[in-house]
């Protein structure tokens, strides 16, 4: 069997999904391939749902600054709801405690450059905003398993706060939002589509074959997640890319809360972050300190889908030594996700030398909350490259609506050389 598309995008994440509906909104013809049964049921699933701002170049504060703007008037830029309602944004604020290594100064620059409120918070001003929350310093993050990790504290630790941060309650039931806005536009969802093979001609991508069907198209987005690089390998263009992804196994996990709601809490300091949720727990991330192996995978469909003590007891010791009224339970509670990874932990929005084949890559772990400019990244790259410009030698730029900001798509380029980024989830 044979269909024809204009634009075909492989993955139904939040990602793919905003893609698929800034395409489809521009009167573009998009059917969206995906191995899943649904939308957002791959990383997205997984993800934290955090929107915050503290990022360590200029292009990732404003489109974080951008897209919160949007989660807020998340109705208006769907143009509709879903089935009557919407995932929400729920405004917490957010606290970023300071650690050597992380240029403050250049920190808090960037968010004023953007027009992000924020406010510099010493031990004295945390411990007085955030009841609960011991203000000691135990820096650099230590194993669980060691004596150094009980050891007294050193100091106190300060920390750079930004009231609009927050999180989204559903990250999973956002994608759908984005999949029926899509739909209202004409879009259509095939899940259950694994993608085999990439038909190219003359140098131009000209479809994809998934079992027994084949998809003819113009313009192919590469959205797949951890499944990224083995799309890329069936384009022929994995070669060319100086940043490369690989997916990671990755833990979030729920304790049980101290009767206070937290704000999200970055922790480089202890090696972890966290927030409440709304049922009044706490949620419960790690920030890839040093100390721990990172679980990168060799095939991004083969890994464990529980939980580990291992990890569990890492995250949980952890939070609860910044928390020490809230307690650790015995048994892990919490979600097992692969996100897929970028070198320098920014994701590559871009076109390759394949004509037609573009790629969002590298988005997980700190993406999920720019997924409403994502999909005007791409379209905004897509167009511009099939009028005729080279975005390699003359990067597009892109105004963000909202904010007014102008966006160097250039630094999410494939050739780029690894960006001085944090090192971890925080990019």
């Amino acid at each position: 069997m044979s269909t024809a598309r204009e634009i075909i995008v492989i993955g139904a994440g939040v990602i793919g999904c905003s893609i698929a509906y800034e395409l489809a909104r521009s009167g573009r013809s998009v059917v969206v391939l995906d191995r899943a049964k649904g939308a957002g049921m791959g990383s997205t699933s997984a993800s934290s749902a955090v929107v915050r701002f503290n990022y360590s170049t200029a292009t990732g504060v404003a489109a974080a600054w951008e897209s919160k703007h949007l989660w807020e008037d998340w109705e208006e830029h769907l143009g509709g709801t879903d089935s009557g309602s919407l995932a929400r944004f729920h405004r917490t604020g957010g606290l970023l405690l300071d650690v050597p290594g992380i240029d403050v100064g250049l920190s808090c620059r960037l968010l004023g450059e953007a027009g992000v409120p924020y406010e510099r918070w010493t031990a004295a001003d945390v411990r007085r905003n955030l009841p609960g929350l011991d203000a000691a310093r135990h820096f650099p993050p230590k194993p669980v398993t060691s004596d150094d990790f009980w050891a007294p504290a050193h100091g106190e630790v300060g920390g750079t706060w930004t009231p609009d941060t927050g999180f989204v309650d559903d990250p999973a039931f956002a994608a759908h939002n984005l999949m029926v806005a899509a739909q209202r536009h004409g879009a259509e969802f095939r899940f259950g589509a694994a993608v085999t093979a990439i038909d190219t001609r003359g140098g131009r991508v000209t479809g994809v074959r998934t079992g027994d069907t084949t998809y003819t198209c113009d313009v192919l987005v590469n959205v797949a997640g951890p499944h990224s690089g083995q799309v890329n390998d069936l384009a022929g263009v994995s070669e060319e890319f100086r940043i490369s992804t690989r997916p990671l196994r990755q833990e979030v996990h729920e304790l049980p809360g101290d009767g206070r709601t937290y704000p999200l809490v970055a922790d480089l300091d202890l090696g972890t972050y966290f927030r409440s949720t709304p049922a009044g727990n706490l949620l419960v991330g790690g920030m890839e300190p040093e100390c721990d192996p990172l679980d990168w995978l060799d095939d991004p469909d083969t890994w464990t889908a529980t939980t580990t003590s291992a990890v569990y007891e890492s995250q949980a010791y952890r939070a609860a030594r910044r928390l020490p009224d809230v307690g650790v339970p015995p048994s892990p509670r919490g979600v097992v996700g692969v996100y897929d990874v970028s070198t320098d932990w920014v994701p590559i929005y871009d076109r390759t030398s394949l004509d037609g084949y573009y790629v969002a890559i590298g988005t997980s772990g700190n993406q999920f909350k720019n997924a409403p400019v994502v999909g005007a990244f791409l379209h905004a790259i897509i167009a511009g490259t099939e009028s005729g410009i080279d975005h390699d030698r003359a990067p597009l730029e892109h105004k963000l609506a909202r904010t007014g900001l102008l966006v160097d798509l250039g630094a999410y380029s494939r050739l780029r050389e690894p960006a001085s980024t944090a090192g971890n989830v925080l990019g």
